[in-house]
């Protein structure tokens, strides 16, 4: 049966734009981004069938062209149509990050963090640099590593910091095994920064990981 003949209240869209999009399932979504099924397959029965290969709606957004045209229904136009719609999320919340104080914005802190970091297959180390009512300047990836490690040096990260002329920052890494808790090295280096930072008045606010779930912040732990 085509969706078209579904009743309305269990059409994707129609739902969507009556209750909403957080009401609708990963696979209605995924079913709206497709527009269309393939033969046999409605939209809907085709997400499911993808979201089952893929195992997750993140493991799709994060396939790289090759694997994402191996499958279904797929291709490079779908491709560069996702591509094109994360680009827009991410920049998104970059935008509502910079109307106001990082510190009054965790929450926004932490989606945009997650948005720019939690896909990458290496570990990397980032700053958000703000001025002194803690407003987002700019955000940098400064150093990119491999899978489990980043070197990170401090007199480029603190230059980085006077280029911005930013008064405070936000450091940021993410961990590709998921796993979010500091380790030695990530502590060590915090406090590293910390007291080259102070020699020029620019305070660290936090220290982020990015993995699966929530970020974690080291300040919260009292690690900053």
């Amino acid at each position: 049966m085509s969706i078209r003949d579904w009743p309305e209240a269990e059409r994707p869209r129609e739902k969507l734009l009556a209750q909403g999009a957080a009401r609708l399932s990963d696979a209605e979504l995924l079913a709206i981004f497709l527009r269309t099924g393939v033969s046999g397959l409605s939209a809907v029965d085709l997400a499911r069938y993808l979201l089952n290969e893929f195992g997750s709606l993140r493991a799709l957004f994060e396939a790289d062209l090759t694997r994402f045209s191996q499958h279904l229904g797929l291709g490079p136009a779908k491709y560069a149509q996702l591509q094109a719609v994360l680009e827009m999320a991410r920049r998104h919340l970059a935008e509502t990050l910079r109307r106001d104080s990082a510190l009054e914005s965790s929450q926004a802190v932490r989606d945009y963090l997650k948005a720019q970091l939690r896909h990458e297959p290496h570990e990397l180390f980032a700053c958000l640099f703000l001025d002194t009512k803690h407003r987002v300047l700019a955000f940098e990836v400064l150093f990119r590593g491999t899978i489990d490690s980043a070197q990170v040096y401090i007199r480029p990260t603190v230059e980085r910091a006077l280029a911005h002329k930013a008064g405070a920052v936000i450091l940021a890494h993410n961990h590709p095994s998921g796993l979010c808790e500091p380790s030695p090295a990530d502590c060590q280096l915090t406090q590293q920064l910390k007291q080259a930072f102070a020699l020029f008045d620019i305070r660290i606010l936090d220290h982020f990981i990015v993995g699966e779930g929530e970020p974690l912040s080291m300040a919260e732990r009292g690690l900053v």
